[in-house]
């Protein structure tokens, strides 16, 4: 059985009706505010994943213009890293009531491109608003330290500075959230100008919030935006102009980020994949954790890096508990990802709705019980759009490489445990250490699976437990590859370095003095 569908909905908003109607967009990439057609050959299709459709083709950008979009940025830096840090953060103050002005806007590109349902894609923009409610405050977070006399005479003051071009390689789940969220808006808040390589399957809501963060009083160069394929993004590692880049993607592509940009010199944070797991023990509220792991789940139709695909179950509940998470995942409504009544909308496109469907296959193949099949849905209105229903999995036994490896999808895995140990190690197997959860009413579980996950990110009867924006996004293992996370006080240092100024007025006694130590000012005697 399937859940129920949708109907075809009937937007408020002009835009998707207008790209209906338009002859296919061809898009460019932008240096200095402007819009530039690329000179590449090489234009890769972007889909309406809810029907199919090519509404527009993206650029994959030349080396030359990728280098120019660095050039450009670097450009900038000077007088941008120069304004006092007021006038910075006054663009993302202006820029913030546009951001809610346009969410319904933003909303709607982001479900046509990427499939994420209104309410979630609304998510996307709160957690922009969200990242610059703290990078606003650059002008507390970035003041220094200093103390007085630290020898005799000295004293010294700390400053934190911004470095120069950062890149910014984002992936395709969350086309708003994490580009202008976790990556810019602390970025040129410090002082730094940034160049974004975009999802090159969802580039539109990139183009429409660029479009708007110049309109808010952004300076040329600040911020620059290109699409591009692996071996001319690759530019953006080895420049000499970059000094840092932001990733978020896969572990293997995160892997040879890390390695080739800090090879050359370049500081790195990359998010990479997950397979998060959650224990639910025989105490929990069950009713209420099924109805919470559902949404986490199976939100944004499983296309996140703190999806909650594994549940770790104690036999004692298992049963009940299965029947529960077939329920509830039979009750979600499917459809168009801009209807408003959607629950669960498709994935990005035709290539990743195979991949999902090749893990619901392995998941056949290597011998777990398939109690709910979501494969070959069809939404009335929508045959063409890439649609896949929630899945689940039960009796996923450790061998299984479907309960290990990240399907990326509608997808739940289903393991059966006898205890709380049991369950503890089995998660703690896992090569990805994003986030984790337990559900249990006990005081002294709960503290021992916090004390004891390897997740950085620790759920306590929360599904998702991805932290606000002034704590960081902190993966561990291999979902993790750098020194400082996204934001909170990570992404301030990671968008600054530390100047230690170590002053000393001489008086007429020591403009006397004929013999100065090897250790002057340096040690204090």
């Amino acid at each position: 059985m399937v859940p129920e569908c949708s109907t075809r909905a009937a937007l408020d908003l002009n835009t998707r009706e207008d790209m209906k109607m338009a002859d296919v967009k061809r898009l460019g990439y932008c240096v200095d505010g402007i819009w530039k057609e690329s000179k590449s050959t090489n234009y890769l299709p972007i889909t309406d994943s809810n029907t199919g459709e090519v509404i527009a083709e993206t650029p994959m950008c030349t080396e030359a213009e990728v280098t120019e979009a660095i050039e450009s940025a670097h450009a900038a830096f000077g007088p941008w890293a120069s304004k006092p840090v007021q006038k910075r953060t006054e663009v993302l103050f202006t820029w913030r009531p546009m951001l809610l002005e346009k969410m319904e806007e933003i909303a709607t590109l982001v479900s046509t491109e990427l499939g994420k349902n209104l309410d979630e894609a609304r998510g996307e923009v709160v957690k922009i608003i969200e990242a610059i409610d703290v990078a606003v405050g650059a002008p507390m977070f970035m003041k220094g330290e200093s103390l007085m006399n630290v020898a005799t005479g000295h004293d010294t003051v700390s400053y934190r500075e911004p470095l120069g071009v950062f890149a910014g390689i984002a992936p395709f789940n969350f086309p708003a959230m994490i580009p202008f969220g976790w990556m810019l808006p602390l970025c040129i808040a410090c002082g730094n100008t940034f160049v974004l390589k975009a999802a090159n399957p969802v580039p539109l809501t990139s183009h429409l919030l660029l479009d708007m963060l110049y309109e808010a009083g952004l300076p040329k160069g600040v911020v620059n935006m290109v699409t591009a394929e692996k071996e001319q993004a690759e530019v953006l590692l080895k420049h000499p102009a970059v000094r840092g880049v932001s990733f978020v993607g896969t572990t293997p592509v995160g892997k040879h980020i890390y390695s080739i940009a800090a090879a050359h010199g370049k500081r790195v944070q990359a998010q990479t994949q997950a397979k998060n797991h959650g224990l639910v023990l025989k105490d929990a509220s069950l009713e209420r954790s099924a109805r919470g792991i559902i949404n986490s789940t199976f939100g944004c139709a499983g296309m996140r890096c703190m999806a909650l695909p594994v549940i770790c179950v104690e036999n004692e509940v298992a049963d009940e508990f299965v029947a529960l998470m077939k329920k509830f995942a039979q009750e979600r409504v499917m459809g168009a990802a801009y209807d408003t009544k959607t629950e669960l909308g498709p994935v990005v496109s035709a290539a990743h709705q195979q991949s999902v469907m090749h893990w619901i296959d392995k998941g056949v193949e290597e011998g777990a019980d398939l109690i709910l099949d979501g494969r070959g849905v069809v939404v009335p209105g929508f045959e063409g759009g890439h649609f896949v229903g929630p899945t689940i999995f039960d009796n996923v036994t450790p061998e299984m490489s479907c309960g290990w490896e990240e399907a990326f999808g509608p997808v739940l895995f289903i393991k059966r445990v006898k205890d709380f140990e049991e369950g503890l190690a089995l998660m703690n197997h896992s090569q990805f250490a994003n986030g984790s959860c337990i559900f249990t009413e006990s005081g002294y579980y709960s503290r021992e699976f916090a004390r004891r996950t390897h997740a950085g990110m620790v759920g306590i009867n929360v599904g998702i437990p991805v932290p606000v924006s002034f704590f960081p996004f902190a993966g561990h293992k291999d979902s993790f590859f750098g020194d400082n996370h996204v934001l909170g006080k990570d992404g301030v240092q990671f968008f600054t370095e530390t100047k230690c100024v170590t002053t000393r007025w001489f008086t007429e006694a020591d403009k006397k003095q004929k013999q100065i130590s090897t250790w002057d000012g340096t040690v204090n005697r």
